[in-house]
């Protein structure tokens, strides 16, 4: 009888505890924008720091504000570059 007590209140507070996760998570989550991530697939994720940013993710973030351009990131060939400008152009068309 103790064990059942026992998974009882263990099963009773891991409901509170996600419920409780679930109402935080609603009131302070962040939305992230997905074409940011979409865009971060597309650059070669060296992560180096050789276009000025911090990384791949600041790049992509930059490139998706028009505060960037595709040829900033010295280690991406250049078929890969028509792939990203091709994305970019439907993005920003996508967004008039």
């Amino acid at each position: 009888m103790a064990i059942l007590i026992a998974a009882a209140i263990l099963g009773g507070l891991g409901f509170v505890l996600g419920l409780l996760i679930f109402v935080v998570q609603k009131y302070f989550g962040v939305e992230v924008d997905l074409s940011v991530q979409e865009v971060e697939k597309l650059l070669p994720r060296y992560n180096c720091g050789a276009c000025g940013f911090a990384g791949c993710q600041e790049m992509a973030t930059a490139l998706l504000a028009k505060k960037a351009i595709p040829t900033q990131c010295k280690p991406l060939k250049q078929e890969d570059a028509v792939v990203l400008k091709a994305y970019l152009d439907d993005y920003f068309k996508s967004k008039k």
